[in-house]
């Protein structure tokens, strides 16, 4: 389940209804999906989206989404770093970014126009939806492992533009297991 800490208040929000909640105070959207037919690690992209269709074809009627399909990361992924240097850096997306996920761990940094910025730990069963516009970025945890289905409602609007704020240089991308240490305060 997701975790939320909030550095600059020293809040830390755990259990789904409080995490829900506060995230939905800033426009992200969240929820838990228990499989209705689990698939193996190693399942291709399709058995994924036909194990999930139900809740993948809810979702395009509810968003407007008109595609769907499976990231899976690895530390053995070619690219890996220069995949991750784009989204460890501020940007936001023309189209919502929505991602359900379903193996590993991975933290979304969301920077609200207004207020402090929340880290949003996501493992396996959370499904969060950002905004479109919503600044944020996005690194995986120390396994450097994720598998997660993504809806477009077009694939070209999810590129990044970035903010250059330097906002996400204020912030370890590091996730909440043991040894967490909240990073200082950005000074603006």
């Amino acid at each position: 389940m997701a975790t939320v800490k909030i550095a600059d208040e020293g809040k830390t929000v755990s259990g789904f209804e409080p995490v829900r909640r506060c995230l939905a105070e800033v426009g992200i959207a969240y929820q838990r999906w228990e499989p209705s037919h689990p698939v193996a690690s190693d399942a291709p992209a399709e058995d994924v989206l036909a194990a999930y269709g139900r809740e993948i074809d809810r979702l395009k009627a509810e968003g407007g989404y008109v595609t769907a399909d499976v990231i899976d990361v690895k530390p053995t992924t070619p690219g890996l770093e220069g995949m991750l240097a784009k989204f460890r850096r501020e940007h936001w997306h023309d189209e919502d970014e929505v991602r359900f996920i379903i193996e590993g761990r991975g933290i979304f940094h969301i920077h609200p126009r207004e207020g402090a910025v929340l880290a949003i730990e996501v493992e396996a069963g959370d499904l969060i939806r950002v905004p479109r516009g919503t600044w944020h970025w996005f690194d995986l945890c120390a396994d450097r492992r994720i598998r997660a289905i993504r809806l477009f409602q077009d694939p070209s609007g999810w590129t990044p533009r970035y903010t250059d704020s330097g906002a996400d240089r204020g912030y370890e991308p590091v996730c909440f297991g043991a040894g967490y240490l909240p990073p200082p305060p950005v000074v603006s």
